[in-house]
């Protein structure tokens, strides 16, 4: 059964459109609201003993009550665990929990409770594309935080309920929750489920998907597997930490050795359709959900032929000659919510001097 203490940090999370709950032993629980980290004033400080009950009432929720030996050594051997559980009013959180200086510490991210519109999401509906698309490969790349498995979610969503195929998601942990509409769609943990992402993901192509959703490409051989599935006419979707489309590409490449590269770029060019970058930015007024900032790169030829030669650092100019297609900048982007009344002067200046570094 999930903790008392849980239950209410539950409610109080859900109650305040909160993103996130932070737990560390000698403290009082905080919450994260529109971007702000705020202590939990109505919450008595959490003990070293409080703090490993909360962290295996977590295990216990996501791997099941009869599960409390394995639970305690995995929480004993692990330096840090990652799993998923839903509150009893049916919220979905992503959870990680650490070892740290006194007991355990607990950062819980609440993941959206429906799938929304890409319009609802603020997020270009340009992204609908994507979704009709047949085979190749698209990123996703933002800071953490920014709501990257919110948008995948989301693109996913679109397709099973727009036409008949079979989605594999591959995950660390599972996240949102998709159930069967037009697509069958099948979820598999990592640790779980399966041994690794590399793993899974070839054996994913032996099941005969239409869509992959890699939770996010780690290593030189996923990255490789991914390629080859892009090519072999899958639509794979992927996640990468970069700050902007450009760099997304790069570090993909950058994993590689030296010797690869070049060839990595040409069989890049081929299969990329396109990239969506995207940051959280404070909303104008006090008390207002963030807001997101993006950036949508399309593949035309022109572009893939900069991959292929790496030039990518060419592609922001072609970026920005090719709105007519789509595509936007994140300057372009900030400077759509400052005009429109959706942040400050002082986000925009920021954002403006992050740009020009």
């Amino acid at each position: 059964m999930m903790n008392k203490i849980f239950l209410k940090l539950f409610e109080c999370c859900e109650a305040n459109l909160a993103s996130d709950i932070h737990i560390t032993s000698g403290e009082a629980p905080y919450l994260r609201i529109h971007g702000k980290l705020s202590v939990m004033q109505s919450f008595d400080v959490i003990s070293t003993e409080q703090s490993f009950d909360l962290a295996l009432s977590l295990m216990l929720g996501m791997n099941g009550e009869d599960s409390e030996d394995a639970s305690v050594k995995a929480l004993a051997s692990a330096r840090a665990i990652d799993g998923a559980v839903s509150s009893p009013a049916g919220s979905r959180y992503r959870f990680n929990i650490f070892k740290q200086n006194n007991g355990y510490g607990i950062a819980l991210r609440r993941l959206d409770d429906e799938f929304l519109s890409l319009g609802q999401l603020g997020l270009p509906e340009q992204l609908e594309a994507f979704c009709k698309m047949s085979h190749g490969l698209v990123i996703v790349s933002g800071p953490t935080g920014s709501g990257k498995s919110t948008t995948i979610a989301t693109l996913l969503d679109m397709i099973n309920s727009a036409r008949p195929g079979h989605i594999i998601t591959i995950e660390d942990p599972i996240e949102y929750i998709h159930k069967s509409k037009q697509c069958l769609v099948q979820q598999r943990q990592i640790g779980r489920d399966a041994v690794d992402f590399n793993s899974a993901l070839v054996e994913a192509l032996r099941q005969d998907p239409d869509t992959i959703f890699v939770g996010e490409m780690r290593e030189i051989e996923t990255m490789r597997t991914a390629i080859t599935a892009a090519e072999t006419g899958h639509l794979v979707f992927t996640t990468l930490h970069s700050g902007d489309t450009v760099g997304a590409i790069e570090r993909f490449v950058a994993v590689f050795p030296e010797g690869e590269q070049e060839s990595i770029r040409q069989q890049l060019s081929l299969v990329l359709r396109g990239v969506f970058a995207q940051r959280l930015l404070p909303g104008k007024e006090e008390g207002c959900r963030r807001v997101v900032s993006n950036e949508l790169l399309l593949v035309t030829p022109a572009v893939a032929n900069l991959i292929a030669t790496g030039k990518s650092r060419q592609i922001t100019s072609m970026m920005q000659t090719g709105r007519a297609s789509g595509m936007i900048t994140f300057e372009e982007s900030v400077n759509q919510l400052y005009n429109s009344g959706r942040i400050s002067s002082e986000t925009y200046k920021e954002q403006q001097s992050i740009q020009q570094r």
